[in-house]
């Protein structure tokens, strides 16, 4: 098992940034993807960016440019950087891990991802 503890999120202004954080502990590896995936209320969760094992990275388009995902070497902790907020990115957030098909990392499917923390709200205002 694999827990993940997201950082506090936060409420900025639109054009401002936050930095998302979660932290992996338990039977963590070098060996799955991870990523971030974002739900408002009422839609589906989606996938926002993901790092796979050999780092490479990739990014849904509507945030493509925007932000930046990370990793520690050690894959116990990942960030997401979030530059020029826009109000649409309002969502709660979360950190998912251990996907281990190269196609359900790629296509950023929830379902590829068994390890999920417990959200963390962020709140961008115009």
């Amino acid at each position: 098992q694999v827990q993940l503890m997201e950082s506090e999120g936060g409420s900025v202004q639109a054009r401002g940034s936050l930095r998302l954080s979660c932290v992996a502990s338990g039977a963590t590896s070098s060996s799955y993807c991870m990523g971030w995936f974002r739900q408002v209320p009422g839609k589906g969760r989606e996938g926002v960016a993901i790092i796979d094992s050999d780092g490479s990275t990739r990014y849904a388009e509507a945030v493509k440019g925007r932000f930046t995902i990370s990793q520690d070497s050690a894959r116990n902790a990942l960030w997401l950087q979030m530059n020029s907020l826009k109000p649409e990115d309002t969502a709660m957030y979360y950190c998912a891990a251990g996907a281990r098909v190269w196609s359900g990392c790629y296509n950023m499917d929830k379902r590829a991802f068994p390890y999920w923390g417990q959200g963390t709200q962020v709140t961008v205002s115009s």
